[in-house]
């Protein structure tokens, strides 16, 4: 039942609220314990639908999109989600601010990516390899940074080495996220054109 209402930690987060809350209403407030009681569980079952993470698409009109399509998109964001916290999580967790800007700047650029593809399924596929690949790629990465800057006696060749694939790897996530923007665009340039011609028929010019 849990699966369906979310994951551990809003279960967690519930639990402590309402059971801190039962007990500030029956010592503090002095209210009947059954009353009490019946408040915090209210309170518990709110907070797992408000805690519960957000479903994918949720909001999309799903019945407007291919169901091949959708379903694509879905996997590929199953697989990049998690990948793409943990490059959030190594970029907090990097101390040396130049580096630490720059896997932010790799975390900021999946994300939009991520949200972009759920908004609109149907381009998945521009950005399969970006998803399956180069985001976990990065993540593995930095997390290596990050374990390796921690050390009390870093290798700075290795360091270095990381640093530059992590450098490199920016110029791949702007080429995607770019990419990514190209295929929104869609028929901008023969729309123009067409508009153009239009224009110098209607107006002369």
């Amino acid at each position: 039942m849990r699966g369906l209402f979310g994951n551990d930690w809003n279960w967690i987060v519930a639990g402590l609220v309402s059971a801190a809350l039962l007990v500030g209403l029956s010592t503090l407030t002095h209210f009947p314990f059954l009353i009490s009681a019946a408040i915090s569980v209210l309170v518990f079952a709110g907070l797992i639908f408000v805690l519960a993470p957000r479903a994918l698409f949720e909001g999309l009109d799903l019945s407007t999109l291919s169901g091949s399509r959708v379903a694509f998109a879905r996997e590929l964001l199953a697989q990049a989600q998690p990948a793409a916290d943990r490059l959030a999580a190594a970029a907090s967790s990097i101390a040396d601010k130049d580096m630490k800007a720059k896997v932010k700047n790799l975390s900021d650029i999946a994300a939009d990516v991520i949200s972009k593809v759920e908004a609109k399924p149907e381009s998945a596929p521009s950005v399969r390899r970006f998803l399956t690949y180069y985001v976990p790629q990065a993540a593995e990465v930095a997390e290596g940074y990050a374990t390796l800057a921690n050390r009390r006696a870093p290798s700075q060749q290795r360091l270095g080495n990381v640093g530059t694939v992590i450098t490199k790897l920016q110029d791949a996530f702007v080429h995607y996220s770019d990419s990514l923007a190209d295929s929104e665009l869609g028929t901008l340039d023969v729309d123009l054109r067409l508009i153009q011609e239009s224009l110098k028929e209607d107006i002369g010019r």
